[in-house]
């Protein structure tokens, strides 16, 4: 589970190959699903938010990251919101570049930087094009760790405090800490 940046909003990943988001009644102090994401093909192990909360990257069991774009009502694209609640699309899709299952993913809401935890022992950083598009977002992998764990990577999680700086753990029972400059 991950919540917004900004909003009162719970964003979880499901072995039913789904992300679900979550919103506050606070009337009632009761939660209520206010959006399903679905195009995974198995199991949504982890998601993130960007900075602004507007974008969610997830991974799964399927080997690929999605990321998807969320539309309020009245948005520039002419996505329609029924009800005016917001609603997410998936906007791209990254494959061929995890050879197992991706455990975990984080964005880095200081660099942008893309961090992800795979079952093949590697961890591996991606970056958003500078002409990039938030409806047609092109994403490019800029490092590759391979054997960055003695077994299968579970977490990576950005330093909220040094950019660059990264933590990961695995099922060698270690935490590492690496730093990525360009």
């Amino acid at each position: 589970v991950r919540w917004h940046p900004t909003e009162d909003y719970l964003a979880s990943a499901s072995y039913d190959d789904t992300v679900k988001i979550f919103k506050e009644d606070v009337a009632d102090s009761d939660w209520s699903c206010v959006a399903t994401l679905s195009s995974h093909t198995s199991t949504v192990w982890s998601l993130s938010f960007d900075k602004s909360g507007s974008r969610i990257v997830t991974c799964s069991d399927d080997k690929t990251l999605k990321f998807w774009q969320e539309y309020k009502p009245d948005n520039s694209a002419g996505i329609a919101t029924p009800e005016n609640i917001p609603v997410w699309k998936n906007v791209c899709t990254l494959s061929g570049y995890h050879t197992r299952t991706i455990y975990d993913v984080d964005w880095c809401k200081k660099t942008g930087l893309i961090a992800t935890a795979c079952g093949d022992n590697t961890i591996r950083i991606f970056r958003e094009e500078l002409d990039s598009k938030a409806d047609e977002p092109i994403f490019s992998l800029v490092c590759s760790m391979e054997n960055a764990h003695a077994s299968d990577v579970n977490a990576v999680r950005w330093s909220t405090k040094n950019p660059g700086e990264l933590a990961t753990a695995g099922d060698d029972a270690k935490v590492n800490i690496w730093f990525y400059s360009d």
